[in-house]
């Protein structure tokens, strides 16, 4: 659920964060990376993630211009999500936040060991 407070701030940092701030949305702009993906492969592919959830999440990252939904006239219908320019920018980002993570957190468990 997005938090308006953040979504509003004066605050670019704060901002940003209110558009990308909570644990799924990271998640799934990894997931879809460089490709077009359906809703059901998200699904299969993110654990743990209500199909409610899911959906609020690819609304409110289209809201935010991260992501975009094409919509094709099948029958039956199809729905495919793939990262905006804006999304894809984000990329090298969550790439950072992998590498630091990597990093700190074999980092740390070797501390846990001595």
């Amino acid at each position: 659920m997005r938090d308006e407070k953040f979504c509003n701030s004066n605050c670019p940092f704060t901002r940003a964060i209110g558009a990308i701030g909570n644990k799924w949305k990271p998640i799934i702009i990894n997931v879809i990376g460089t490709r077009s993906i359906r809703f059901g492969q998200l699904d299969a592919i993110i654990p743990h993630i209500s199909r409610k959830v899911l959906t609020e999440q690819l609304k409110e990252l289209e809201e935010d211009r991260l992501l975009e939904r094409l919509a094709y006239k099948e029958i039956p219908p199809r729905v495919e999500y793939r990262l905006s320019e804006k999304g894809l920018a984000f990329l090298p980002i969550l790439e950072n936040i992998k590498e630091w993570n990597i990093r700190y957190e074999v980092a740390s468990m070797s501390e846990e060991i001595v």
